[in-house]
């Protein structure tokens, strides 16, 4: 005969689940899933569904879309296969922006790629993806212009794998097979040997569609309306009005005005009110608390607020792209650099080349063998003066170098190894 043990009964004196807290728990949650699905997306803006992060894109989509349009004017797509955040820079005639290793040459190259793969099947390959390139490079337009591809050096294949591997990395390509760098160093083979020196890609259209971010496409400007410089095509391009009719309300300049704010904070270091015209610097100045204390909620960045101007710091490190600290020879150099520059007016590049000269004695110990050769001071230097320079925390003209004024918070920096300090020291920069 069995016997029934009766239900177990909680303690007396146990609590009951506070509906309050889980609710508090579950709206923190939210929370924090909205925060790394909107860092992701400002870091990769190109996201495809494999991404880490893909799934809390998709969940916050409709949150993150109204905040992205509101905040920073950018629209945000979102499909089952991938998201496109398509950003707009503020400052289009920043020239410390861009894809790293790329010039004017480079781009080029790489736009014609991404027009040979628009008509290309579904694979593709690399030796394929190259003679196409060489027809539409040959255009007169281009050929007038100074552009002159083909693919006949070393140089030129290792160019054309550099445009691929960006795309890839975009994730427009996905290598299927082959050896680049075997394609690099053949050049003239027979069919069977230029076969096994070959790459074959996969073409993602979905994601080569989301490559331009531009507002309208080149091709809609009516011939005599065609901007001649590259300075007027950029902003061309990227203008929020595209009829090019004026901001003929309060209400449209304060939106225009928080736009370009929003677009400089969450993609540049700093910004300084010196750099404002009037009217947006006497917006911005009466703003920037409540823009701080949003765009900080939304990043969990930390705002840094003094009357020159407004940055947001990233302590983490996790939505920057170029730091400082950083780690290594070069972010150990560039440190001791802005520790020598910050309070000085202007400084002579020549001087900065015999500061990390004499700097080798102290600290070379700690740097990579190449860096310790004094013919290396040259290079380090002008290493340390192009990652300050994409900071925004000196300016160059000419051979003169101007430094900023957030450039003052590395004034005591005495770093004597190449380690990266706490994260509280690391501006926002993700581009």
């Amino acid at each position: 005969m069995s016997v029934t043990s009766p239900r177990a009964r909680p303690p007396a004196n146990a609590r009951r689940p506070d509906s309050l807290a889980i609710g508090q728990w579950q709206q923190q949650q939210q929370r924090e899933a909205f925060r790394t699905a909107l860092r992701a997306l400002l870091m990769t803006p190109l996201m495809p569904a494999s991404h880490a992060d893909f799934a809390a894109v998709r969940q916050h989509a409709a949150v993150l879309r109204e905040w992205f349009a509101r905040e920073a004017g950018w629209t945000l797509q979102v499909e089952r296969d991938g998201a496109r955040l398509y950003k707009r820079a503020a400052d289009t005639g920043d020239t410390t922006r861009g894809l790293p290793g790329y010039d004017r040459r480079r781009y080029a190259l790489l736009c014609l790629a991404c027009a040979v793969l628009e008509r290309a099947e579904p694979q593709i390959s690399l030796r394929q993806l190259g003679e196409r390139l060489l027809t539409l490079a040959a255009e007169p337009a281009l050929v007038e212009r100074g552009l002159v591809f083909t693919l006949g050096t070393a140089g030129e294949r290792r160019e054309l794998v550099a445009v691929c591997r960006t795309l890839i990395g975009l994730g427009v390509l996905v290598q299927v097979a082959g050896d680049e760098d075997g394609f690099v160093r053949h050049a003239d083979m027979t069919a069977d040997a230029a076969a096994q020196h070959d790459v074959l890609y996969d073409v993602q259209r979905r994601a080569l569609g989301g490559v331009f971010a531009a507002v309208r496409g080149p091709s809609t400007w009516p011939a005599d309306e065609v901007p001649t410089t590259l300075e007027a095509r950029l902003q061309a391009l990227s203008a929020d009005v595209v009829s090019g009719g004026a901001l003929d309300s309060d209400e449209a300049r304060r939106t225009a005005w928080r736009h370009h704010l929003t677009r400089r904070l969450l993609d540049d270091p700093v910004v300084y009110f010196d750099t404002l015209d009037p009217d947006m610097r006497a917006y911005a100045v009466q703003q920037r608390g409540p823009m701080a204390t949003r765009l900080c909620e939304a990043t969990s960045l930390q705002p840094e607020q003094r009357a020159e101007g407004l940055a947001l710091v990233d302590e983490d490190g996790r939505l920057t792209g170029t730091v400082l600290p950083g780690e290594g020879t070069d972010a150990h150099v560039t440190l001791l650099v802005a520790g020598h520059l910050a309070h000085r007016e202007a400084v002579h590049r020549d001087t900065v080349i015999d500061f990390v000269r004499a700097c080798m004695a102290q600290h070379g110990r700690f740097w990579r063998k190449s860096a310790r050769e004094p013919q290396a001071a040259p290079e380090l230097a002008a290493l340390a003066l192009d990652r300050l320079e994409r900071l925004h925390l000196i300016t160059r003209t000419d051979e003169w170098l101007h430094p900023r004024p957030a450039l003052a918070r590395f004034a005591t920096t005495l770093a004597t190894t190449p380690t990266r300090p706490t994260g509280t020291d690391l501006f926002a920069s993700p581009s």
